[in-house]
């Protein structure tokens, strides 16, 4: 009913859909990128077709970004993992990502899936130029330690609750901005944007859940 009460937009959805065909025609024929192309459909809800719009580079970079960044918030909302275990996992994530062989199984649904195949994930990383690996690396290092610290910490005022929010979504406006720039033809936009935009979708993303 959607689409019926806004009829002039349906050109623009078609477009998009034919788009999107012919982007996954594109899909490097690789194993590991078939993977991570299917994952990304699987696990990204809205994103996986804004980012299958980016250049082949790019987009096989923001790709990359997002499944390592999806496995990182897998260990962390897994309660089934001990703190002792889960914490040091947490802060050398960042590590595993050059590491095919490396594996650690949790998470349910899609998200095991996804961890199982980690080695996927890290093939296509190596495969990535050196700007976008060192952005991804430094992004995970960084969330991975916020994650960790509000592990051991209870969120209790409105103070804990940004900082957490920019651990887990300002940074990833932080890293996407890291990987624009990595292209040569975008400026790096200055932090305090990045991590604006990222806390907005969190906020975004918390109000849908409540709502739902």
């Amino acid at each position: 009913m959607g689409v019926l009460s806004r009829p002039e937009e349906v050109p623009a959805l078609l477009r998009l859909k034919l788009a999107a065909g012919r982007i996954r025609r594109q899909i490097p024929p690789q194993d590991h990128w078939a993977f991570a192309y299917d994952m990304l459909q699987r696990v990204s809800r809205s994103f996986a077709l804004v980012i299958q719009q980016l250049g082949p580079d790019l987009r096989n970079a923001v790709c990359v970004f997002y499944l390592v960044l999806r496995a990182l918030d897998t260990v962390e909302d897994d309660t089934a993992i001990p703190n002792e275990v889960k914490l040091p996992i947490l802060r050398d994530f960042y590590r595993h990502i050059y590491n095919p062989d490396w594996l650690f199984s949790c998470g349910a649904n899609d998200y095991r899936v996804l961890m199982d195949n980690f080695r996927q994930v890290s093939t296509a990383f190596l495969e990535l130029g050196e700007g976008y690996q060192k952005a991804i690396e430094e992004i995970t290092r960084r969330m991975g330690e916020g994650m960790a610290k509000f592990i051991c910490t209870e969120v209790e005022t409105i103070d804990d609750y940004d900082e957490y929010c920019h651990y887990v979504a300002g940074l990833v406006g932080y890293g996407l901005s890291r990987l624009f720039h990595a292209t040569g033809t975008e400026d790096l936009a200055p932090d305090h944007l990045s991590n604006s935009m990222g806390l907005f979708l969190q906020v975004g993303l918390v109000q849908s859940n409540f709502c739902t």
